[in-house]
């Protein structure tokens, strides 16, 4: 087979015919010559149309290089500008060194990355950094070290611990352990995971600020009581229906009637009105390295349902979260900005920086805050804590009120089943709110409530 180079080359012809026949080799009658077509040269406007023509043409010929010098002109005084910017920038900076990125970590960020190296003295934290200042944390050491050596001795798969001074947002303890994989304590506080029925909280506050209820207020409901399918959940009207206050219902964490409250009661505008107040998909917490916690709007009215009583494991928060929103209950509805550190201390003890308190946002108001507080108090005394804070004879074994919350659910990230514990006291004067989180990813270890137990244990004892 012949390429199309060579084709070309042998069909190649001097003579032209538009039948694409060759007649070189044959003598022709002058009768027999066919007509060759003959080119007339443009005259009239036909003409003046072509010289306009070849005279643009003309013209876009001159002005393209007369561009393409102007372009590297251009690109070569941009080049020159940028050189001046950075050597400007960067005159401060030594031979040998590169340009530091002009975002710095923040002072929370500093301190979280070093408390791992931070020495406990008694109730005083602390740590030196490379440069030569110290941080002198807001944790209290021996809360620190009765929470953290509690995680230790039960080996538990996953745990993590968090704990706030309500009036200041001072954190008093962050700490964590993990039997399973050691590396995940480091970032346990920021990282999110399914917020349970925790989530019942926000469902209570959106009917009570729209004043849909009260503490009082009794919520018929079918089904069972840790129904999780909301296909039983809606009321027969022909009676045979159960019921339960709110208050009972949130201390004892029953679904149908938060999942009812949620979809019949407050509303979905409601729901998620409180949804982005309390600080979900939306960063909540600048300068901390905690993921924006995650709740989005429900499709439908079962999936809003699901999500009012904590079974929506899409609904994803994180510990440092969890315990800011408790904080806040706890605070009169102020949710103040966390901080680890008092202050810093440079080389030759003079304070750099002092830690003062500041307000981030009105969470709730104090009216629904009070409501929500003796809401809470049952968890404790009739609801899913009970066993966790008395004895046998069922004594108290902490001396205090306590307005607590408890969640469970199943999670992924890691595999498990998810214990929550969140909780202030003493309930008229909040001096401590916190927050417990327990994975046991096969067998039952300890439950997040016996977390709480011994940090307000150990808290109050002084």
């Amino acid at each position: 087979m012949q390429d199309l180079k060579h084709l070309s080359q042998k069909k190649s012809a001097s003579g032209f015919s538009f039948s694409g026949k060759s007649h070189r080799n044959r003598r022709l009658n002058p009768a027999d010559e066919p007509a060759r077509p003959r080119l007339s040269f443009p005259a009239g406007k036909p003409l003046r149309r072509l010289k306009r023509t070849l005279l643009f043409i003309v013209i876009v010929l001159a002005l393209v290089p007369l561009c393409v010098v102007a372009l590297r002109q251009a690109k070569s005084n941009a080049s020159h500008a940028r050189n001046w910017i950075e050597r400007i920038s960067g005159a401060g900076t030594k031979p040998g060194e590169t340009t530091k990125s002009s975002v710095s970590p923040s002072r929370f960020e500093v301190a979280s990355d070093l408390l791992e190296t931070a020495e406990i003295n008694g109730s005083r934290i602390s740590v030196r950094t490379p440069e030569g200042l110290q941080h002198i944390y807001t944790i209290q050491g021996d809360l620190q070290q009765r929470v953290h050596d509690f995680l230790a001795k039960n080996q538990v798969p996953y745990g993590v611990f968090v704990a706030i001074e309500p009036a200041t947002g001072r954190i008093l303890s962050m700490t964590a352990y993990s039997s399973v994989d050691p590396t995940w304590s480091k970032r346990s506080a920021y990282e999110l995971y399914p917020m349970a029925s925790l989530f019942k909280i926000i469902t209570a506050s959106a009917a009570l600020e729209n004043h849909k209820i009260t503490p009082e207020s009794v919520i018929e409901f079918r089904g069972n009581s840790y129904s999780e399918n909301p296909r039983y959940w809606d009321i027969s009207h022909h009676g045979s229906n159960n019921h339960m206050n709110v208050s009972s219902a949130l201390g004892k964490s029953i679904n149908p009637v938060y999942g009812r409250v949620a979809s019949d009661i407050a509303g979905k505008s409601s729901v998620m009105a409180s949804v982005s107040r309390f600080g979900f998909n939306q960063e909540l917490l600048p300068g901390t390295p905690a993921k924006p916690s995650r709740a989005a709007e429900p499709g439908n009215n079962h999936d809003l349902m699901l999500m009012g009583a904590g079974l929506d494991h899409e609904v994803k928060i994180s510990p440092l979260h969890a315990a800011v929103i408790m904080s806040a209950i706890a605070n009169g509805g102020k949710m103040m900005v966390p901080e680890l550190t008092s202050s810093i201390v440079d080389g030759q003890g003079v304070e750099k920086e002092t830690f003062t308190p500041r307000e981030l946002r009105r969470l709730v108001t104090p009216e629904t805050s009070a409501s929500l507080k003796r809401m809470l108090s049952s968890t404790v005394l009739t609801g899913t804590s009970r066993k966790a804070f008395h004895d046998r004879r069922g004594r108290p074994l902490i001396n205090v009120q306590i307005a607590a919350k408890t969640g469970s659910i199943d999670g992924s990230e890691p595999k498990g089943h998810y214990s929550w514990f969140a909780a202030f006291a003493p309930i008229q004067n909040p001096r401590i709110a916190l927050v417990a989180l327990v994975i046991n990813p096969d067998k039952w270890r300890i439950k997040a409530s016996q977390v709480g137990a011994q940090a307000l244990d150990e808290f109050f004892r002084r």
